[in-house]
């Protein structure tokens, strides 16, 4: 059986394990939260080094992407330095293969037509392949990145403005505390209600992107809403449903009532190929995801 476990500085409240089978070969896939503690973080990817088919890195990324050009995050090399034997993956490789599917799957498919859609992503540097599927669907973009994780209330709306302004920007974020841009630990469960950027959830008709960041500036009403992430449990699609959200669309499939982060199918992907992450291309996911028939999951709430 191959074991793939994502190691999150996310609340353990979120923790689930499965076990699947995927293209003949059976799985055992957990998540395990570390509540914002990297030394815990650090101990656990230790311990496990050697022991696990793959891993997967969660609650902060590796890399941030504006369009061909990818900036390590400093904070999180100390995890990569940490794990020796087993392979450690943060989920962009999929980001940038399967979101983008996902959307042109949508829209040829005819099950979501994005054209004059007006839609928010919440951090289109974390989800660079996504934004771009949307806007070339058709959809009018908002992209949130210096509002929700800088608190710079600009929001853009062109894919060159956003690599221009990445381009800037991104040698020095990259070497910011992961914390300062992203919730971790328990701030994962909170949700600042009265939000100064409510305004930018109720202009759209389509809300994505990550789902911590989604959820931490979440307005009390979304009536009618599209949400399009990952990451949910249970219990987030029930908050989703009470707050007015018409239809919920995940990027990665459902496991027993749970979808994964991308960093955690990413590493089933790794377990499947059996090839250190930096020689796996993006045809090779192309071709797994497309073995699989990863299909996005679709939940009509209200």
């Amino acid at each position: 059986m191959k074991r793939v476990i994502s190691v999150s500085l996310g609340s353990s409240k979120r923790d689930h394990t499965v076990e699947t089978e995927i293209l003949g070969q059976p799985f055992r896939i957990e998540r395990r939260g570390t509540d914002g503690d990297t030394e815990k973080a650090i101990a656990l990817f230790k311990e496990l080094d050697g022991q696990v088919d793959a891993f997967g890195l969660g609650g902060t990324d590796l890399y941030l992407y504006a369009a061909d050009k990818r900036f390590v995050l400093k904070s999180a090399e100390k995890f990569v330095k940490a794990v020796r034997k087993s392979p450690i993956v943060d989920g962009s490789g999929l980001k940038n293969t399967l979101e983008r599917k996902v959307i042109n799957h949508l829209q040829s498919s005819g099950k979501y037509d994005f054209r004059g859609k007006k839609a928010l992503i919440v951090c289109a540097a974390d989800r660079f392949g996504m934004a771009e599927a949307m806007a070339k669907a058709g959809a009018q973009m908002t992209y949130g990145d210096l509002i929700f994780t800088l608190g710079i209330p600009i929001p853009l709306h062109s894919l060159n403005t956003l690599k221009n302004i990445a381009t800037v920007i991104m040698p020095v974020v990259s070497r910011l505390p992961f914390e300062w841009l992203y919730p971790t630990g328990e701030k994962q469960e909170k949700v600042q209600a009265g939000s100064k950027f409510n305004k930018y959830y109720h202009a759209a008709d389509i809300v994505a992107g990550d789902f911590h960041l989604i959820r931490r500036f979440m307005p009390a009403r979304l009536d009618g809403k599209v949400i399009i992430t990952n990451t949910v449990t249970k219990e987030d699609v029930a908050l989703l449903k009470e707050r007015g959200v018409q239809t919920l669309i995940t990027t990665t499939p459902e496991l027993e009532g749970r979808s994964f982060g991308t960093n955690v199918m990413e590493g089933v992907l790794i377990a499947l190929t059996g090839k250190p992450p930096m020689k796996v291309t993006p045809a090779d996911y192309e071709e797994l995801i497309d073995r699989i028939g990863f299909l996005p999951r679709i939940e009509h709430l209200n």
